[in-house]
C-alpha cells in the first residue's frame, strides 16, 4: 500500500493489485498437483477463511482503512467472497496485526473452471502515512467427485 503524503489525509480509493492473485489456473496450482486434482474434478468451492495481515512496518495498525472487499472474478463474471466494514475500529494486536474477514458462502466452483480466475481488492479508507506492506490469506475448501 502506497504511502500518501505526510500531514495530507489523501483518501484511499482503491488497493493496489495483488499480483499472486491474478491469472490463476488451478491445474497449474502446486496443491491440486500435489493432490492429483484436476480442475474439471472439483465439485464445490468455498471460501473457508481470509485474513490480511500487517507485514511491515510491524508497527502498522490498520486504522487507515474504513472498508475492504474481496472479490473472485472470471471473465466478466464477478462475486463477492469477503469483507470487513468499520475496520478502523477493530482492535487489533501490535505488531503485525491480522485482520479476519467475514466470508460470504458463494460457489467458486464456476470460477476455478474457468480458464483463469483472479482475486480482486477493493477498499476505502486514507493512505497510511508510510508505505505499508500486507499480506492476504485466502483458504479454500474444495470438494470433487472423486472418491
Amino acid at each position: 500500500m502506497p504511502a500518501g503524503p505526510r500531514g495530507v489525509e489523501t483518501p484511499l480509493n482503491g488497493f493496489p493489485a495483488i499480483s499472486s492473485f491474478a491469472g490463476m489456473d488451478f491445474d497449474k496450482n502446486q496443491d491440486f498437483k500435489n493432490q492429483g486434482l484436476r480442475k474439471s474434478e472439483v465439485t464445490s468451492v468455498k471460501v473457508e477463511s481470509l485474513t490480511l495481515k500487517v507485514l511491515s512496518p510491524d508497527d502498522q495498525d490498520l486504522t487507515f482503512l474504513d472498508s475492504v472487499e474481496f472479490f473472485a472474478r472470471a471473465g466478466d463474471r464477478e462475486a463477492r467472497i469477503a469483507s470487513r466494514q468499520n475496520v478502523a475500529t477493530v482492535d487489533l494486536r501490535l505488531p503485525n496485526p491480522v485482520l479476519s474477514l467475514n466470508v460470504e458462502n458463494v460457489e467458486l466452483q464456476p470460477f476455478v473452471a474457468a480458464p483463469t480466475m483472479s482475486i480482486i481488492v477493493r477498499g476505502r479508507g486514507r493512505l497510511p502515512e508510510r508505505e505499508v506492506r500486507l499480506q492476504a490469506v485466502v483458504k479454500l475448501q474444495v470438494e470433487t467427485g472423486l472418491l
